[in-house]
């Protein structure tokens, strides 16, 4: 049958599509090969015997404890206290559970040791008064904020229909039971699988058709994927009726399109490579179901923004698992070698990441079902892959630059950004950049911090690592950069060849003082062995600030050398020195202090280069500050 349009699908094209297709749930996962044949060719390979080792090793390791409840008292702290740590843990230890024992249930059969560990994990997440995390559902129906009078009233007839907030987590773990439930067959208990079902069509495939459309409908950001993504995973798994599952992939459908419409041409991911990982993850996990029950006839990868997308993996990596962690993203990360693998049979022009830079079963803390299966299904065991390559990348809608040097002597990476302050999993960063060297990421970004309330309120820019004050960027008359769209930089100049790269950009719009004129930060990166870095700064007041600092960020406390220069050294091998200006600025040095992500406390260090007094005049309102980021 003729290709569907995916710009324009139809109840009738869909549902065509859907009939035309075999319904057979094995023909989904491994089409060309039996269940037994891909068992054996998992235990046979050298690197998924390694992966099945890990997640063995955790599944025996999980037996020993017990399923943690996830209590009222936890359920409450959220609102009570704009926590989200304590509910969380327990929520993703039980996930954990029904990941590892659900892939060594299928792995080692119905009378494996794993079985009895998955069915009663499986009992009790279906219990669950909610999938969803209370951070989300704080204002959902669930919450049963109307007056008890309400209820009391309710009698056996006209009692209030169900009603259920679907968020990412409450999508991910119908995707995962129904994933499971098809994977495993008549080896799963009956009851179990019919409950499946029934919580599967109660709190997420019957709301989503009937009630009225959650925000993430229209989103341009990884809760569209997700939450699209996983409730067409899951109809495709759940659903028979030809009629009934057009119907959810027809209101799915515009989730994943408006998701894709968050990308420029250029594929950059501006939320953070960690939210490329899981967003376009999950955008591929359901197109290639989607594409395998439509017969093909279905096909998001023939989109060139999506082979774009595809491509923003091997531009997002300073070298091997340092990451280039604008935005929500952690400075480290493990390679998702499905995904990976995936695309590259997709798009040849995808770099294949060398083995050992692979996620280990246990990098991924939310113990996501999805990725975690196809690591295993899809990963490329015959492709040794490769280390980064010395390249240069603009992706010119995101204003992002990264350079690597790998040489001799070691790799040497720049990046910087422009963009705006209204970005997905925004910081106030314009103009902000990394540097590292051997090994060491000597000018940080911070990344992501501990995810709270706050985090995602009104204070956020109060929070250290999201607002101008953690990042390498002018701090004017005492004031950070300012949040929203409007505040953006303007692209001046960028060139890059073999010898150098350049990039310029105005910033003053990203300040919220009417005394800047302007200013324009301008980079040249010189690919000399070792390279060096210039950072030129050059501002134009109407009236001169009290105070002017230029801010460098930095992991280790910068100190004064013997030359004069100032040095930043995480060892002998990895350091920069730092000249300036000294008759323009006095330097000082402040400890800084940052909860990561995973809510451990961090110590960085700012290097302020503080402006002297009598530099700016009424007569001279203009001043550039060069500073030079050497290697030696």
């Amino acid at each position: 049958m003729p290709k569907v349009i995916v710009d324009n699908l139809t109840l009738e094209n869909v549902k065509a599509a859907l009939l035309a297709a075999p319904k057979d749930p094995s023909q989904l996962l491994f089409p060309d090969e039996t269940p037994l044949q891909v068992k054996a060719r998992l235990l046979q390979g050298k690197e998924s015997k390694r992966l099945i080792e890990e997640i063995r090793e955790e599944g025996d390791k999980l037996l020993q404890e017990t399923m943690p409840e996830l209590t009222y008292s936890l359920f409450r702290l959220f609102s009570t206290t704009g926590s989200r740590r304590e509910y969380e843990l327990v929520y993703f230890r039980r996930r954990n559970r029904l990941t590892t024992f659900g892939l060594l249930a299928w792995l080692e059969g119905a009378d494996s040791k794993y079985m009895d560990a998955l069915s009663d994990t499986i009992g009790s997440i279906v219990d669950e008064y909610t999938w969803c995390l209370p951070a989300h559902i704080l204002d959902g129906p669930e919450m049963r904020s109307a007056p008890q009078e309400q209820y009391a009233a309710e009698g056996l007839v006209n009692r209030s229909a169900e009603s259920f907030t679907i968020d990412l987590f409450a999508a991910e773990t119908a995707f995962a039971l129904s994933e499971i439930s098809a994977l495993l067959g008549a080896s799963l208990p009956q009851l179990l699988r019919v409950r499946i079902r029934e919580e599967v069509l109660r709190r997420i495939l019957r709301p989503f058709v009937t009630q009225a459309p959650s925000g993430w409908e229209t989103a341009t950001h990884n809760w569209a994927s997700v939450c699209g993504g996983s409730i067409a995973a899951a109809a495709i798994y759940t659903l028979q009726d030809e009629d009934e599952l057009a119907a959810v992939l027809e209101r799915a459908f515009p989730a994943l399109a408006s998701y894709l419409s968050g990308f420029e041409e250029d594929g950059a991911c501006t939320e953070g490579y960690m939210y490329w990982q899981y967003g376009f993850g999950y955008f591929t996990y359901a197109a290639d179901l989607i594409l395998r029950r439509t017969g093909g006839a279905v096909n998001w990868f023939q989109s060139d923004k999506v082979r774009q997308v595809a491509l923003f993996q091997q531009k997002s990596f300073l070298h091997g698992r340092k990451v280039v962690n604008f935005s929500d993203s952690q400075g480290e990360a493990g390679i998702f070698m499905g995904l990976s693998g995936y695309l590259k049979r997709l798009y040849p022009e995808v770099e294949h990441p060398e083995l050992s830079l692979r996620a280990g079963f246990r990098d991924d803390h939310c113990s996501r079902w999805a990725p975690a299966l196809r690591n295993l299904l899809w990963s490329l065991d015959d492709v040794e892959g490769s280390a980064w390559q010395t390249a240069a990348y603009y992706l010119p809608d995101a204003q992002w630059l990264v350079s690597r040097q790998l040489q001799e002597q070691g790799a040497y990476v720049f990046a910087a950004k422009g963009g705006h302050n209204n970005e997905p999993h925004n910081h106030n960063d314009i103009g902000h950049f990394i540097l590292y060297a051997q090994g060491e990421t000597l000018l940080p970004d911070l990344g992501s911090g501990q995810y709270s309330r706050k985090y995602f309120g009104p204070e956020r820019y109060e929070i250290l690592c999201n607002g101008s004050q953690s990042h390498s960027v002018p701090i004017i008359d005492g004031l950070y950069q300012v949040a929203g769209e409007e505040h953006r930089a303007e692209l001046l100049d960028y060139s890059s060849n073999d010898e150098q790269d350049v990039l310029a950009l105005e910033i003053s719009s990203a300040y919220g003082t009417k005394k800047l004129n302007k200013l324009v930060r301008h980079f040249t990166w010189r690919k000399t062995e070792p390279p060096t870095l210039e950072v030129t700064d050059s501002f134009e007041f109407v009236q001169a600030p009290a105070t002017l600092v230029e801010r460098f960020m930095a992991w280790h406390h910068p100190q004064l050398g013997e030359d004069g220069r100032i040095v930043i050294a995480a060892s002998e091998e990895a350091r920069v020195y730092i000249s300036y200006n000294p008759d323009l600025f006095d330097w000082a040095v402040e400890a800084l202090h940052h909860v990561n992500h995973f809510d451990q406390p961090e110590t960085c260090y700012a290097l302020d280069f503080k402006l002297k007094p009598g530099v700016l005049s009424e007569s001279d309102l203009s001043v550039s500050a060069p500073f030079r980021f050497a290697f030696q």
